[in-house]
């Protein structure tokens, strides 16, 4: 099993410092979206697909006037065409497991047409049916007007069903074990992280159930302008801090065997994507 970490185009807010902990306040911040591309015996598995590729050509009906005000977003950084680079076709695509349908994750979707599309049942309902006004802004209907060959998944009460600890779902449809979903509701009400087992130990994809590296330090720390951006898109308050509690531990307990990241740290993708890239003998 092969793994790629891309990037589908992140943000560059104001803020610098403030956002990304990095040095330097009057700049834009650097925010990845953080995106895997996973080479397996069936096909290739996308984790997240970014904006996609029609936010290139209409972005304020695919994004968003207000998402660009805000947040300034890179949409040139196509994951459909960063596949393409890697020498495949976009048919190549098999599945995709999301970890939410947030717009900047779920945008690339429509790039993919012919793929099965992996979700937690409750991030479906919370895009498709009645939603809070908190909620709106969030998931944009155009981006999955292609009709998505969805399966959705739903929670287990099987005790079988953990990983270290967590409610997992195993058995995703035509994917192979080594690949689950990890609720870890409150940034959404269905987000989910994706466990993939390497063979050289899980890497886990925690998506937006948290931001910034230092989130799961101990004792965590956050910059003021990330915190304060965070409690303006959190829907369920209350569950996501209890699950960045929970990965802290998790993080604490299993570090050598469980290498963590989240869709926005710019670090993390950094480190992951140059880790990935170094030859065996150079790493050694």
């Amino acid at each position: 099993m092969r793994i790629h970490h891309l990037d589908g185009g992140g943000m560059r807010p104001f803020g610098g410092r403030l956002i990304d902990g990095r040095p330097g306040v009057f700049r834009r911040a650097e925010v990845a979206c953080h995106c895997l591309l996973i080479e397996h015996p069936a096909g290739l598995v996308l984790v997240d697909t970014g904006y996609g590729e029609q936010a290139t050509i209409q972005p304020e009906v695919w994004v968003g006037q207000k998402v660009i005000r805000r947040t300034n977003p890179i949409l040139d950084q196509v994951i459909a065409r960063q596949v393409e680079a890697l020498g495949y076709s976009r048919e190549d695509v098999r599945d995709i497991i999301t970890t939410h349908l947030d717009l900047d994750h779920a945008g690339g979707l429509a790039d993919f047409p012919d793929a099965n599309v992996h979700v937690y049942q409750a991030e479906l309902d919370a895009m498709t049916g009645p939603h809070g006004r908190g909620e709106r802004f969030r998931y944009r209907p155009v981006q999955i007007a292609h009709g998505p060959k969805w399966i959705a998944y739903g929670e287990s009460d099987s005790h079988d069903d953990h990983w270290f600890g967590f409610k997992a779902v195993r058995e995703l449809q035509g994917l192979p074990p080594q690949m689950l979903m990890v609720p870890l509701a409150g940034h959404t009400r269905g987000h989910v992280g994706v466990a993939v087992d390497t063979g050289n130990g899980w890497l886990l994809h925690a998506g937006d159930a948290y931001s910034y590296h230092g989130q799961i330090a101990d004792p965590p720390r956050m910059p003021l302008g990330a915190r304060i951006f965070e409690l303006s898109v959190d829907t369920l308050r209350t569950l996501r801090v209890e699950n960045q509690r929970r990965l802290r531990e998790l993080l604490r307990d299993h570090h050598d065997s469980v290498t963590m990241f989240s869709s926005h740290c710019a670090t993390e993708f950094e480190q992951l994507r140059s880790r990935a890239q170094t030859p065996p003998e150079s790493a050694e």
